[in-house]
């Protein structure tokens, strides 16, 4: 069995999410249809990246690892998410 950290950008105010989950697709779903409670108020979102582990430790690992501030900051920089001063 499969595991993904997905990365997914708030097409309302461009905020970033990492998560992790079994299936994508069906968490895309569940994210635009304001299913999820943290990122209901910041849909619609769009899919930027996400990798395949294999097993969900790995998987939760990799998403604990994106979420930390300086993480976060790298991948808002990689998609062009930072103000530019």
């Amino acid at each position: 069995m499969r595991y993904y950290t997905y990365v997914l950008k708030s097409l309302k105010n461009k905020n970033i999410y990492v998560g992790s989950t079994q299936n994508i697709e069906k968490r895309i779903d569940l994210h635009n249809a304001g299913k999820v409670k943290l990122t209901k108020a910041y849909k619609p979102w769009e899919l930027l990246e996400h990798e395949a582990h294999n097993s969900k430790n790995e998987a939760i690992m990799r998403e604990r690892f994106l979420r930390t501030h300086q993480q976060k900051e790298i991948l808002k920089k990689k998609y062009g998410l930072v103000a530019k001063w």
